[in-house]
Formats: C-alpha cells, sequence, structure tokens
C-alpha cells in the first residue's frame, strides 16, 4: 500500500534531556490562551533563573540540563519560600558563605606567591573581599534564623498632667492692647492746644436794677 504523501509524518518523541520550554504548556487550549500562557512563562522569574543557570554553566554540563524539569523545580522553590519555607535560602547562603571561604584562601595562596607588590596587593585585594563577602553572607543567614528584634517607643504628648496657658496668653494680650493705646495717648498730648470760641467777646456788665425794676 502507497504511503499517502500528504500525511504529515509521526513527531519524533522527545529527547532526554529535553530542551523545549513549550512542554510546560498544556496542551488543548485556543490559541488566545495559549498565547497568554507562553507570554505569562517568558517573563516568569524561573525561566529567567533558568536561562541564567544555563548560561553560566560550561556547555558540557548545560547539555544534560533537562529545561522543563529545572523549570519546574524552581516554581516548586519559589512557592515553598512564599509559604514561609525558607529551607532552601538558608542552604543557598550557608553553601555560598563556604565557597567564598575557599575564595578567599584560594586568592591568599595566590597573593602570598608573588614576588611582584602591584601582584601581591591585587590578590589580597581580592582575597579580602571574598572574605568580606562571606561574612555578609553568614550575617544574612544568621537575620534569617534569628531575625532582629525593634523596640519602638512611642511618646503620646496627650497624656499624664497638662499646663493650660490660655489664661497668660490672655493676660499677655491685654498688656499689649493696653501698651498700644497709651502709646497712641502720648501721641496726642504732643499737638498744639486749640483756644475754643477764639472769636467770641466777653459780655458787658448787666445793670440789674433797671432790669429787675417794674415801670410806673
Amino acid at each position: 500500500m502507497a504511503t499517502n504523501p500528504k500525511t504529515p509524518p509521526a513527531p519524533e518523541p522527545e529527547k532526554f534531556p529535553r530542551k523545549a520550554v513549550h512542554l510546560l504548556l498544556a496542551k488543548g487550549d485556543s490559541e488566545e490562551v495559549a498565547a497568554r500562557k507562553h507570554a505569562a512563562l517568558t517573563t516568569s522569574p524561573e525561566l529567567a533563573a533558568c536561562r541564567t543557570i544555563k548560561a553560566g554553566e560550561s556547555k558540557l554540563f548545560s547539555e544534560q540540563i533537562d529545561v522543563p524539569a529545572l523549570m519546574e523545580h524552581l516554581r516548586e522553590q519559589a512557592v515553598a519560600a512564599n509559604g514561609g519555607d525558607l529551607s532552601q535560602a538558608e542552604a543557598m547562603l550557608i553553601n555560598q558563605a563556604t565557597a567564598l571561604q575557599s575564595l578567599f584562601a584560594r586568592l591568599t595562596e595566590r597573593g602570598m606567591g608573588q614576588s611582584q607588590m602591584p601582584n601581591l596587593e591585587g590578590f589580597m585585594r581580592l582575597a579580602l573581599r571574598a572574605q568580606n563577602q562571606c561574612r555578609a553572607t553568614l550575617e544574612t543567614l544568621a537575620a534569617i534564623k534569628n531575625p532582629p528584634v525593634i523596640y519602638a517607643k512611642q511618646v503620646n504628648q496627650t497624656t499624664g498632667p497638662q499646663q493650660i496657658n490660655n489664661g497668660a496668653t490672655a493676660s499677655s494680650q491685654a498688656r499689649g492692647i493696653k501698651n498700644e493705646q497709651s502709646k497712641l495717648l502720648d501721641a496726642g498730648t504732643t499737638g498744639a492746644s486749640v483756644s475754643s470760641h477764639s472769636t467770641l467777646e466777653a459780655m458787658g456788665k448787666v445793670d440789674r436794677a433797671k432790669v429787675g425794676g417794674r415801670q410806673g
């Protein structure tokens, strides 16, 4: 029986380790739903971490990474940390501190083997940086294991005995007004005095006998 040339060939089985990210997406979704899921996967933190891990590893080791399995493992770590389980973070920090300690020792050995001062100074500077980073990593681990206790002091100004200065303020305002009035009165006395009715003459003497007498 002849084979129909229009029949598409059967898909090849996925090789292990798998490299395709789309294997994490559910099959049977519509184009719109599949596009949204692919966009969410592209911007997910676990994919960013997966890309960084693959780029940082050697080609030999990178080829052995199963991408869907690594993505799922990273997602499980994020879910555990979100739920309060920081065991992975604690293990990461203590292992990083150990690696930094090893780096400090190796750089110190290289530095002590130099005969030129610039080379010695360069290696020792890098060694001390590794040592300082090791210390900071251990401090972070200690802070996770035993979070610092913060004591907050609250000052409440409305409690306890209070002194109301309304009376003193009113007295001060009254004294200020009185002083201003005194200044105005003093300023008024400095002007020239004005005589009252200066144009009028004094009245003449009245003859009471003629005014009070009777005519016959």
